[in-house]
């Protein structure tokens, strides 16, 4: 029995504690989310009148020193607080991207933080960095200075990302865990529904700030109330501190309490007889040719997700028609898009799930681009429907690579994965602001279809016994480890 098996024995697979701390942390993670989506608000594209001599008052002139901004949806913005435009929208590009890098460096750095000092701390600290660091980007006077704690805002984001998705796929049971996946993305789905809505009464960007994030202190509090992760706690040793938690939680979940003791004890003894074997690094993603040819696979294919994701994300907020609408109604049209993240993981084949996610996206962008002007309603509808192809596929993309690689280099390949999509979500900015609205897009399409081409190159991993090291990998053929239903 593995410290896996011997956690969902002893709690269940999910029971009402772990709802209760679903809970906790969905609430929690409201202030990441709307830093990831708050940007079509705080750093739009804004149109203005240049009211200088030589201009005779044309719309969105350049270049411009005297411009008068269009305050009839945003009354102030980032962009319109240090002119961000002309000459100067590289600059509104960078503060949209600059998160994304301290996503990057924030899952690195708490990601050590929770492997060394636990999860729970690590939640707690991320989760207090951000609100600390959004309140400090709301007095900023310079946009530089702006640009600096927006990443220190990501590098908190990517920390909470990261640990909050620890904490709740360690307490659950591995055969709940096709109904996470789904259910970990709540906390996005609701976040991005109620930011138009709280947008909408506050339209200056530093108060929507202060609004998303700072009324989300007590949640700090509710974090004490999350334990430590028991299986942290099994792989350090800490069998009594363990033995309490899961004892604890067993009786919140009317589960038996007898032998918990003797579970954990034999569990920790394999995982301390585990360290002996063998460990991955980032340098043995590129020694055997199976893990090398994965691993560059994996890495494209998640920064065209990332990319595409991201981009049409931003690219919403410019369409025609009323901002705060069409962002909620982005918003709802990814809940049938999360049902069916959650369907094709149970009776889907991976690849033929994450393959057909990223061909919608591709198609429905190509249709955008060759729809006549003037039809919104069809302009909106293709564009939600991209999106939930690209939010559809980044969703079982975590799933599906964490499938692909052993055990030993399975961290390592996500994080050196991850590093690629930061990449791509970093430069989707730059490309919603190249100025030629169908060659944005057609590059969002074109990256869709190389991820979903590139997928078809990765082994099938529905139902299938994971595997522990890089020979078992280099060795198994393509069906070799499928278990039959």
């Amino acid at each position: 029995m593995t410290a896996d098996d011997t956690v969902e024995t002893i709690i269940g697979r999910f029971g009402k504690y772990q709802t209760w701390i679903l809970f906790l942390i969905t609430i929690g993670r409201f202030p990441t989310e709307y830093q990831l989506t708050n940007v079509v608000f705080i750093i739009p594209s804004v149109e203005y009148v240049c009211m200088d001599d030589n201009a005779y008052n044309l719309t969105n002139h350049c270049p411009c020193e005297n411009m008068q901004y269009d305050q009839s949806s945003i009354v102030s913005s980032v962009t319109s607080t240090w002119n961000l435009i002309c000459d100067r929208s590289q600059l509104a590009s960078l503060a949209q991207s600059i998160l994304q890098v301290g996503i990057l460096f924030g899952s690195i750095f708490y990601g050590h933080v929770s492997d060394r000092y636990g999860r729970k701390f690590a939640s707690i600290l991320s989760l207090v960095s951000e609100v600390i660091f959004v309140a400090l980007s709301t007095v900023s006077s310079q946009i530089w200075i702006f640009i600096v704690f927006r990443f220190f805002i990501g590098t908190a984001v990517g920390g909470t990302m990261l640990c909050c998705y620890v904490i709740i796929i360690e307490l659950s049971g591995k055969s709940f865990r096709p109904y996470m996946t789904g259910l970990i993305e709540l906390s996005y789905i609701l976040s991005y529904f109620t930011l138009p809505i709280i947008a909408y009464f506050l339209r200056d960007w530093r108060h929507l700030q202060w609004a998303t994030s700072l009324p989300w202190v007590f949640v700090i509090f509710y974090y004490f109330l999350v334990p430590e992760s028991p299986r942290w706690l099994i792989t350090m040793g800490q069998k009594d501190k363990a033995s309490k938690i899961l004892t604890y939680i067993a009786k919140k979940n009317n589960m038996p309490t007898d032998n918990i003791k003797e579970l954990v004890e034999k569990a920790v003894m394999e995982a301390q007889s585990s360290r002996t074997k063998q460990y991955g690094s980032y340098l043995d993603l590129f020694k055997t040719p199976k893990i090398r040819i994965y691993t560059l696979i994996t890495a494209f294919v998640w920064m065209c997700c990332a990319h595409t994701f991201f981009g049409i994300n931003q690219y919403i907020g410019r369409l025609q028609g009323n901002i705060y609408l069409n962002v909620m109604l982005s918003s709802v049209s990814l809940v049938p898009g999360l049902i069916l993240v959650v369907l094709a993981s149970l009776y889907l084949r991976r690849k033929i799930a994450v393959i057909t996610s990223f061909a919608v996206a591709g198609v429905s962008l190509l249709v955008f681009i060759v729809l006549p002007s003037g039809m919104r309603a069809a302009e909106l509808t293709f564009a939600i429907i991209g999106q939930i192809g690209a939010y559809t596929s980044f969703v079982q993309v975590y799933l599906y690579s964490s499938e692909v690689f052993p055990t030993v280099v399975r961290n390592s390949a996500m994080g050196f994965a991850s590093v690629f999509g930061r990449f791509g979500g970093f430069i989707a900015p730059f490309v919603v602001n190249i100025g030629i609205e169908w060659v944005s897009i057609l590059i969002f399409s074109f990256l869709a279809f190389c991820a979903a081409f590139l997928c078809y190159f990765l082994p099938e991993t529905k139902d299938i016994v994971l595997l522990n090291t890089i020979d078992q990998t280099e060795k198994s053929n393509k069906n070799d480890t499928v278990v039959s239903r």
